[in-house]
């Protein structure tokens, strides 16, 4: 089924922008046909969620103090993605870089819309499985926590709101929802 975009722009005008972002205001006709005023976040590049999980059903989680936030988040491994390369390239490199884990087997799990009233951004999340252990390379910007979790546990943490990032609480879900009920406890 097809909709019709109710809203009408009247002009548009960039009001900030830097290398990651740009916030543009436009001058609106509503819905219900009145003025208004709607302001959009535009991210330059694409969301990209990773969920790892081995054959015993562990995920492995990155922790990091999240500087919107004030506070410190624990996250499936994730970052972004230039526009012009590979969704699956930008994923394999943000897994290696955050946690030193390669993958052979990749599945996307997920779209998502990040807060869609406000941003534009989209996001994909993968599983990765097959998984080869190494050394990670975090950027500059980031002092990262890795944390070998079974995946039943990082399924309490998004209950009792340990993890509340929304491509992490999705990522994980989905990857409970989609592998075999047995990954859902740690055998003895």
């Amino acid at each position: 089924m097809r909709y019709e975009n109710p809203w009408k722009i009247l002009s548009s005008e960039i009001k900030y922008e830097n290398a990651w972002i740009r916030v543009r205001e436009d001058a609106v006709l509503n819905p219900a046909g009145k003025e208004g005023i709607y302001g959009t976040l535009h991210f330059k590049n694409k969301a990209i969620g990773i969920v790892p999980v081995d054959a015993e059903g562990y995920t492995w989680l990155v922790g990091q103090y999240r500087y919107p936030l004030n506070e410190y988040s624990w996250e499936i491994p994730m970052g972004g993605g230039k526009l012009e390369v590979d969704w699956i390239e930008s994923a394999k490199r943000e897994l290696l870089e955050e946690t030193g884990i390669s993958a052979q087997q990749w599945s996307i799990i997920g779209r998502v819309h990040t807060s869609n009233s406000v941003t534009d951004e989209e996001g994909l999340i993968f599983l990765a499985q097959e998984l080869t252990l190494g050394e990670s390379q975090p950027e500059e910007t980031e002092v990262l926590q890795v944390r070998k979790v079974h995946l039943s546990e990082a399924l309490e943490m998004c209950m009792r709101h340990e993890i509340t990032d929304a491509i992490s609480l999705i990522g994980l879900m989905k990857v409970a929802k989609l592998l075999d009920t047995s990954y859902l406890t740690p055998t003895p």
